[in-house]
């Protein structure tokens, strides 16, 4: 195993991101899964220069981006937006794409839990066969109730896995898994040799550490389960307006060049805009907290 993290989580060019996990300890990055925004031989000299390599990419399902939606054309664009993030994988050289099949978000039905599913099915399945021709495998995310009304649980993921092909497998998050899995480690346990994917944030979605998660038990419960892929770090800090503040300087005061959209996905996630010593301050506590363990 291998220590990785998103980058989505806040607005900064990649070289800063770099930067800043290249000493920490950081082996591997997920980037956000914004095609448009990564040229691929400035982002391959940038990863070279830090010595990261791209371990994957997440789909960010946001806006229309839905494989479970009624308008067909509309799920037609969400898997040519999710073929072309795989494609920026390989691009990279990464190995895995965590994709979140409907909008992060949306919470109400489009159709019957029957059509739905098989919506699903559909676009996976066609994202699963490009990822096979480039070399990337697809991992299916689970997110809880509070972000989609639609794949919760782990068993969820597995069934949707299992009914796209033999090679498609899931990713877990311990956030989500502590909220909608009775037992997480036994869901760990059960995702077996389908797990190709696994992110780390607590169960207060700040870094590991700054919770209550045991995480000296569930990395042993990968270990157990012969997970050997990356622990990406994915925390979302929530923002505290009140007094109470433990961390007065978290939220950015300097303008931020980020997209409409984007700002949206980071606020629909319970947070903001945060300012680069806060950031950095989770950064780094995921390390402290994650190292010493997988080694």
């Amino acid at each position: 195993m291998h220590l990785s993290t998103h980058n989505w989580m806040r607005a900064e060019p990649l070289e800063t991101t770099l930067a800043r996990i290249s000493k920490l300890g950081y082996e591997s990055i997920e980037i956000s899964g914004e095609p448009t925004q990564y040229e691929t031989k400035a982002t391959r000299k940038a990863l070279k220069d830090y010595n990261i390599r791209c371990w994957g990419s997440v789909t960010l399902t946001l806006a229309d981006r839905n494989l479970a939606a009624k308008n067909p054309a509309q799920r037609a664009a969400t898997v040519d937006y999710m073929k072309s993030v795989i494609t920026m994988v390989s691009e990279l050289d990464g190995e895995i794409i965590t994709l979140v099949p409907a909008t992060v978000g949306k919470i109400v039905p489009d159709s019957s839990p029957e059509q739905e599913w098989q919506w699903l099915i559909e676009g996976v399945k066609e994202c699963y066969e490009h990822g096979k021709k480039k070399g990337v495998r697809i991992a299916i995310e689970p997110l809880n109730r509070f972000e989609t009304y639609i794949l919760n649980r782990a068993d969820q993921a597995l069934a949707l896995a299992e009914a796209v092909g033999p090679d498609c497998g899931v990713c877990l998050d311990a956030f989500h898994l502590n909220i909608e899995d009775a037992d997480m480690y036994e869901s760990i346990r059960k995702a077996g040799k389908r797990l190709y994917d696994f992110h780390v944030a607590d169960n207060n979605r700040m870094a590991p550490g700054q919770g209550a998660l045991d995480w000296k038990k569930i990395v042993k419960t990968l270990k157990d389960t012969g997970y050997d892929g990356a622990l990406t770090v994915e925390f979302v800090a929530p923002v505290d307006r009140t007094p109470a503040t433990q961390y007065p300087n978290a939220v950015e005061k300097n303008p931020v060049n980020i997209s409409p959209e984007q700002l949206k996905f980071i606020q629909d996630h319970g947070s903001s805009l945060l300012s680069e010593e806060f950031y950095s301050m989770l950064v780094r506590k995921s390390a402290e907290t994650i190292l010493p363990l997988i080694k």
